[in-house]
């Protein structure tokens, strides 16, 4: 993944898969493209303008109900949000017990000092293998629950 961080619009264009507006406070995954972001911010402005003073308060008042409304979407998602994370942690834990059989058994003296040993090490690393498929298979099914709660608490908001 890359993060990329600029105020040209062609760049991001060019390269960006997913928007993240960073803007009153927040961070938020935007849906639209650059824009439909930036008729967004033109009408924003507008309606700003065209208010005078009293604008700049219902803006306050937008803002905040806004950061609200996120904080509750968070507080929604947290749930699947440490589930995510949860099979994340399992699958580096898995992976760096396969490193170590997999650094044992790279040791050729392994083979010709104890056979035994090297293959119940080769035993271990394959049962090791099918627990990490499983983490994964789970990781992706919590994954793709996270993604489709957040796309559809951005959807009705």
């Amino acid at each position: 993944a890359v993060i990329l961080i600029s105020h040209d619009r062609h760049l991001i264009d060019a390269c960006a898969d997913r928007l993240w507006i960073v803007k009153g406070g927040t961070v938020r995954t935007y849906e639209g493209d650059m824009a439909s972001y930036r008729t967004e911010l033109l009408s924003e402005r507008g309606s700003t303008r065209a208010n005078g003073g009293s604008g700049k308060a219902e803006v306050k008042a937008k803002r905040s109900d806004q950061r609200r409304d996120a904080a509750e979407r968070r507080k929604e998602l947290a749930p699947l949000r440490k589930t995510v994370q949860a099979a994340e942690k399992r699958m580096e834990t898995l992976n760096a017990d396969l490193a170590k059989l997999d650094q044992a058994l790279a040791d050729p003296a392994l083979y010709s000092r104890d056979p035994a040993k090297a293959k119940q090490i080769s035993l271990e690393r394959g049962q090791q293998a099918k627990v990490l498929a499983a983490a994964e298979e789970a990781w992706l099914a919590a994954t793709e629950a996270f993604e489709t709660a957040e796309r559809e608490l951005a959807a009705t908001a």
